[in-house]
């Protein structure tokens, strides 16, 4: 303990007398720790946190199940669980919605949920004031009840006797019977929950609308409870085989991971994104610490003349690595700290799952912990190796002339070859990832984004759902808008392009044999349109007619399809003479109706209605032949959309008062939302791309800067012999980039397999992709020239006579 307290001292004192070197180290390792700390809170948030429950391993997701694809439940399936069971102690369903709420000047649109009576008690969530839902709320009447979240409390006025009031909720007067406590429901999107009731109509099993979360009985496992909801899904397919043939259950622990595989793989990438950049930190300082080293070879030579074992010198400079490395650690924390709050606030919504809490907690600081233990014993050990295996009687022979010719520096090359291989990788992600979104920016998404205005209009349910009714209200909501001055065009439809047409439905092509299994039935996306949707949007017709208004409930059933329906389902045949065959979506009812054949009458240019990345089936049909009652809006403007708003909004209310616009946004907003996501993985890619460069570059730099210093004697005879400026800086440029090709050649086995892990991530890129990796490198080397010129000039400009005289 004493030995390490004087090396504690005497290493504090050591490092005090050079601040400019000390700095520089600390200020290397908080960046690479704190990179670190922040992306793995956001990863351990995320994917490896228990869920912030009581008892959350006995939580489980509870999904139907058709061949591999996981779906939502219906109300007839849901109740048969939760009667037949034997391993939840209880199961509950939820469902989202929008929710009207009035306010002093307008209706307001807040996302909520319906759900089942103990949705609440199951999870253990606090309530600041009032109650959780009672069993008989959970009946129809009874059920005009809410439960708000703190955030939304706050923002209406956080009144503390607002239990046992009464708000209009579409139009409705509801009673406030809790407010929840503040924390994980206020991170949510819904901010309100009302009880979830089905009524006779909604009680099928071939309507799938609905989630469901359980928690299993003490000492029962998923693998058991999947058994046994294999045996409960059997039984209710033997009593409903018209609609649960081909329908099975599967059961999964509720974990925060509930994300798309390729942001789950992006997560992992960027942690190993910021390893690599802590590793890159490590060289960078054992590199400057080994040249500290190199010029601290007669001290350690007198030291160990004077009776100082190798050991104990390879303590001393271990202990000053260890120093820094705790040093830079706490420093680290702080960086993390502030980058963690940088992610967040820069983040797009909907990210991370709501139960990520993005804190600095105790597995993060022991995360940190370790992460500064290793870089200090990884940098910490290149000098202390070097310096302990040196000869102190050939040290003390050279005098100040230490670690002259290229042998002594291997080390130090070695490190830059790794560093640059490192930086080759990193940067060979960000070089995809940079390729990924132009090609993304590329895509033909198939309608014009300008001067375009979308919104939803969230009629409640209590409304009347009789055909005529919708198709009346839309008409007069249209019409109004249409009047609006600098309106070109509106239309009504479900879904939104970009986001999705609507529905999933299963169909059949008339005419060609019938599925025995109606669970084998191609599926495809199924939306309604008016007229003017078309128009509005500017989707191009490739083959045949758009709707008109002439084509109403009392007409032919008409449908047009897009390009990717007829390549998958169409092809050798004339799609303008196929009829196909969809079960009728009843507005207002959570069950299908009868079959109903389409007339396919058009064929559209496929519009991107999933994102970016891909095409899919879709089927459009006339709003006017089957009406939806929650519908959105599409409105072309001639002026900017954002300032038309509020005059839009005007002629909505003028049909309709208690209606607030939701979301309401220009379609070039709704494209940055899509893109967000690639957008925000774009930038942390670079970013950390950008401070691998810089830290190979300084690496170079450090070298060659200490390789010229080295070689003064060397280069000041070659110049007395004749070599001229112009050679001297050559040799100079040359060694460096022969280090940094040396680097490149090894790191290009990592970049090979960086790119195929971000293969899923990425969008038009090949598994080889010679233009980046081509790009990277030069850019590498470019670097690595940059950083060699100022030591070259400095080499470039030493006097011979002087530089020898001073030997």
């Amino acid at each position: 303990m004493s030995s390490l307290i004087r090396n504690l001292r005497y290493s504090a004192r050591t490092l005090w007398k050079n601040p400019g070197l000390t700095l520089t180290v600390l200020l290397t390792l908080a960046l690479g720790i704190g990179a670190n700390t922040a992306i793995f809170t956001v990863d351990y948030a995320t994917l490896l946190a228990p869920m912030p429950y009581p008892e959350p391993d006995q939580l489980v997701v509870v999904w139907s199940k058709i061949q591999t694809f996981h779906n939502g439940i219906s109300a007839g399936d849901f109740t048969d669980w939760k009667r037949e069971n034997s391993s939840f102690q209880d199961i509950n369903a939820f469902t989202g919605g929008s929710f009207n709420i009035a306010s002093k000047d307008e209706p307001e649109n807040i996302d909520g949920r319906q759900v089942t009576v103990g949705f609440y008690k199951m999870f253990g969530r606090p309530f600041l004031l009032g109650r959780d839902f009672l069993p008989e709320e959970g009946v129809e009447g009874k059920d005009h009840v809410v439960i708000l979240t703190h955030k939304l409390w706050a923002h209406l006025g956080s009144d503390p006797k607002i239990i046992g009031q009464s708000m209009r909720i579409n139009g409705e007067p509801y009673t406030v019977v809790g407010v929840l406590s503040p924390g994980l429901d206020d991170r949510a999107q819904s901010q309100l929950a009302v009880p979830l009731v089905f009524k006779p109509e909604q009680l099928n099993h071939d309507f799938h609308w609905l989630l469901s979360i359980a928690r299993l009985k003490p000492g029962v496992t998923v693998q058991q409870a999947q058994a046994d909801m294999d045996s409960v899904a059997t039984h209710i397919a033997q009593a409903n085989p018209k609609s649960n043939k081909g329908w099975g259950v599967f059961v999964e622990p509720f974990k925060n991971d509930f994300l798309p595989s390729e942001r789950k793989q992006t997560l992992w990438l960027l942690l190993g994104a910021v390893a690599f950049i802590l590793l890159i930190a490590c060289v960078n300082v054992a590199n400057l610490l080994l040249a500290r080293g190199l010029a601290r070879q007669k001290e350690l030579a007198v030291r160990s003349a004077l009776g100082a074992s190798r050991r104990t010198i390879f303590e001393q400079l271990i202990t000053e690595g260890l120093l820094l490395a705790i040093t830079g650690g706490f420093l680290g924390s702080g960086v993390g700290y502030a980058m963690l709050q940088g992610l967040m606030a820069i983040m797009p919504r909907g990210t991370l799952p709501d139960e990520a809490d993005l804190h600095l907690n105790l597995p993060i600081l022991l995360f940190t912990l370790a992460a500064t233990t290793f870089a200090g014993l990884l940098f910490g050990s290149a000098p202390a190796w070097y310096a302990s295996r040196v000869d102190p009687g050939e040290s003390l022979k050279e005098g100040n002339r230490t670690g002259v010719g290229a042998g002594r520096h291997r080390l130090r090359q070695t490190l830059v070859i790794g560093e640059f291989a490192l930086a080759l990788a990193l940067l060979t992600g960000a070089g995809l990832a940079i390729h990924s979104f132009l090609n993304l920016l590329r895509v033909d998404l198939g309608l014009r984004t300008d001067h375009v205005l979308t919104f939803y209009l969230p009629v409640p349910d209590s409304r009347p759902k009789a055909p005529e009714k919708i198709i009346a209200y839309y008409k007069q909501i249209l019409s109004s808008v249409n009047a609006v001055p600098g309106v070109t065009s509106a239309s009504a439809m479900t879904g939104l392009p970009l986001f999705g047409a609507g529905f999933g439905m299963p169909f059949t092509i008339v005419g060609k044999p019938a599925f025995n299994d109606p669970s084998m039935r191609p599926n495809t996306a199924f939306g309604m349109v008016t007229p003017d949707f078309f128009k509005t949007f500017g989707v191009r017709m490739i083959n045949g007619r758009v709707f008109t208004d002439q084509d109403t409930a009392s007409s032919v059933k008409v449908a047009v399809v897009n390009e990717d329906f007829v390549k998958k389902y169409f092809k050798g045949v004339d799609p303008l003479q196929q009829r196909v065959s969809v079960e009728q979506l009843i507005p207002g009812v959570t069950k299908l109706g009868p079959p109903v054949e389409w007339q396919i009458v058009g064929v559209y240019h496929n519009v991107r209605s999933r994102g970016f990345r891909e095409d899919r089936p879709e089927m459009e049909i006339p709003f006017w032949q089957i009406p939806w009652s929650g519908a959105g809006i599409g409105v072309r403007t001639v002026n900017d959309p954002a300032t038309m708003v509020k005059s839009i909004a005007a002629a909505v209310h003028s049909v309709d008062p208690e209606i607030a616009l939701a979301q309401p946004r220009s379609m070039e907003e709704v494209r940055e939302l899509v893109l967000s996501n690639d957008r925000f993985t774009l930038v942390l890619f670079v970013s950390f791309a950008a401070v691998a460069l810089l830290l190979a570059a300084l690496g170079v730099y450090g070298v060659m800067s200490f390789s010229v210093a080295q070689r003064s004697h060397e280069i000041a005879l070659r110049m007395a012999l004749g070599a001229n400026r112009g050679r001297v800086v050559a040799l100079v440029v040359r060694e460096g980039l022969v280090l940094a090709s040396i680097g490149l050649t090894v790191g290009l086995v990592g970049a090979y397999f960086i790119g195929r892990g971000m293969q899923s991530t990425l969008y038009g890129i090949g598994k080889l992709d010679l233009s980046v990796f081509a790009s990277v490198a030069f850019l590498l080397l470019f670097a690595a020239v940059t950083a060699c010129l100022v030591p070259a000039r400095r080499a470039a400009s030493v006097e011979p006579m002087q530089a020898l005289r001073a030997e």
